[in-house]
């Protein structure tokens, strides 16, 4: 079976995580911890950035950074994973969702301000398979109405936006190393922190509400609590692990790549002869490779691709389930108007694997997808 997804390992994994040993620090905020955070201010261009236990965790952290409320609303795309409305909806705010744009997929953000009310507080984007949302109309629309932009960024490492970093562009943005990300940690995220005015009080909720980073500088003569906060860093070992896939992440990147563009091309002609789309990447957009997928006429037309797939040992998957269907998203969220888009799209999109390691696979897989196709 040639699995969708195979976590990769760089090989120096486990020499970092001995050195982490033999540094006598395995809780959070260590060396490791400071080197991933400094490459992720070097190669995104951020203020500040805090290495979190998920990209969730960065997410809530940020809700709470801008002080959401309850009955506060926040603007977001329907098609995205749980945690982009879990973060607000722990604070007891109402996630609103809007329709994608059927190119990329993600928030249609000719849609947005129409859905702003009294009780907006943030627009949350999503940049969807790595592929920047339009930031700067985003961005311009948020200034006009004096709102918060954060970036759920977790499929958007070592991606841009017109030569800017997915991440450095909102007030605040939350990435994912988690397994089945780019770059990984097993688990593991982190905040990226834009606007200046959140860096100090981040850090303090970061510490679990103390002031125990100003401590270990010099600043306070003790540490105490001064504000709300949980345990939001994760341990060294996480961070020794990430530091061996940061320190790989364009030659990663660019393995991801070598198999997105062979995919690409490969199915051009299926997209020419209206047998299936392709992912579209906007001119401005540099993306990650994270993701490959094929959009079918129909439900019932992937679910045959999927199981034609299946048939070879090849594991095709499909997406999220919108959440204004789930059961929570009923209770907890409401919708701005239809979202048909979002509906018709996530029934007839499906994933093809992409990891490093696939190239000797990939002739085969590519194969048996065009199989599907001239059926």
């Amino acid at each position: 079976m040639i699995p969708f997804n195979r976590p990769f390992m760089t090989g120096e994994e486990t020499v970092h995580i001995l050195e982490a040993h033999a540094n006598g620090q395995l809780a959070g905020n260590g060396p490791f911890t400071r080197a991933c955070q400094q490459w992720l201010v070097d190669k995104t261009g951020c203020k500040k950035a805090l290495l979190t236990h998920s990209c969730t965790s960065a997410l809530e952290m940020a809700a709470l950074l801008i002080d959401i409320k309850p009955g506060d609303e926040v603007i977001m795309p329907s098609y995205t994973f749980v945690s982009t409305a879990n973060a607000f909806v722990l604070r007891g705010a109402v996630p609103v969702f809007v329709d994608i744009r059927a190119d990329t997929l993600n928030i249609d953000e000719s849609l947005i301000e129409a859905a702003i009310t009294a009780k907006t507080r943030a627009i949350c984007v999503v940049h969807y398979a790595g592929v920047g949302c339009e930031m700067d109309s985003i961005m311009a629309i948020a200034e006009r109405h004096g709102l918060y932009v954060i970036e759920d960024a977790a499929q958007g490492i070592m991606s841009d936006y017109h030569g800017r970093a997915l991440g450095s562009i909102g007030h605040l943005a939350a990435f994912s190393f988690h397994e089945t990300k780019n770059v990984i940690s097993g688990e593991g995220g982190a905040l990226l922190i834009n606007d200046e005015r959140f860096a100090e009080r981040a850090e303090i909720l970061w510490e679990k509400g103390t002031n125990r980073s100003s401590f270990f500088r010099g600043e306070v003569d003790k540490y105490t609590w001064v504000d709300i906060g949980s345990s939001f860093l994760p341990g060294e070992l996480i961070a020794a692990f990430l530091w061996a896939q940061l320190e790989h992440a364009d030659g990663i990147t660019a393995r991801r790549l070598h198999i997105w563009n062979n995919y690409h091309t490969a199915f051009a002609d299926p997209e020419t002869n209206h047998q299936l789309r392709r992912p579209v990447i906007p001119e401005g957009c540099r993306h990650n490779a994270h993701m490959y997928y094929l959009i079918y006429d129909s439900l019932a037309e992937r679910s045959a691709f999927i199981a034609h797939m299946k048939a070879a040992d090849i594991m095709t998957v499909f997406h999220y389930v919108p959440l204004h269907l789930a059961p929570a998203g009923l209770k907890y969220c409401r919708t701005h108007g239809p979202l048909p888009i979002t509906e018709q799209l996530s029934e007839r999109l499906v994933r093809l694997p992409l990891w490093p390691g696939l190239e000797t696979e990939l002739p085969r897989v590519i194969d048996t997808a065009l199989a599907f196709a001239n059926a």
